[in-house]
């Protein structure tokens, strides 16, 4: 009986202490802003080699975006539509970057149709695919990255491919 109690007057003394949204206190944290709505970079809808798996750390290992298999001088396309910021080689490796604003998606082997500054559509080719530093070599195969700062994004989310883990009770009525 005293253990009911002391519950209850903790729950009570919790519930006085806590601000209540739209009482002047502490706001419900907005909504996320929903996912853009991108295209395949690759036509058509290509096969998965390799899916995202980010790095726990900063210079962590990891896979900091997909794999996707093409064939070689296969037309690559920007995802998103927006301007391309960088198309050139990186260590040997051909890559296309496209700034979104406030993210950004990358492509690599490519080689680029495109220069830096040039603002392309959402399914605008961008580049061809080339096997040298492939992923997948000796098969062509396209890494897709995409980028919001410093924080790695799935890109699959761009195409409606990544579905979130629900974790269900063990128990059911």
């Amino acid at each position: 009986m005293v253990r009911i109690r002391l519950v209850i007057l903790v729950a009570a003394i919790l519930m006085a202490v806590t601000p209540q949204p739209g009482a002047g206190g502490a706001r419900a944290a907005p909504p996320a802003a929903a996912d853009p709505v991108g295209t395949w970079p690759l036509a058509p809808e290509p096969a998965l080699v390799r899916a995202f798996d980010p790095p726990e750390l900063v210079y962590g290992s990891g896979h900091r975006g997909v794999d996707l298999l093409g064939s070689p001088a296969q037309a690559v396309r920007a995802a998103l539509p927006g301007r391309v910021s960088f198309a050139g080689s990186i260590g040997g490796k051909r890559v296309v970057v496209v700034d979104h604003g406030d993210t950004r998606t990358t492509y690599e082997p490519v080689a680029a149709s495109v220069r830096p500054g040039d603002v392309v559509r959402a399914g605008e080719r961008v580049g061809w695919l080339v096997v040298p530093f492939s992923h997948c070599y000796p098969a062509a195969c396209l890494h897709w990255g995409w980028r919001r700062g410093k924080v790695y994004l799935d890109p699959l989310r761009l195409v409606g491919e990544d579905v979130p883990v629900r974790l269900l009770p063990l128990w059911r009525r």
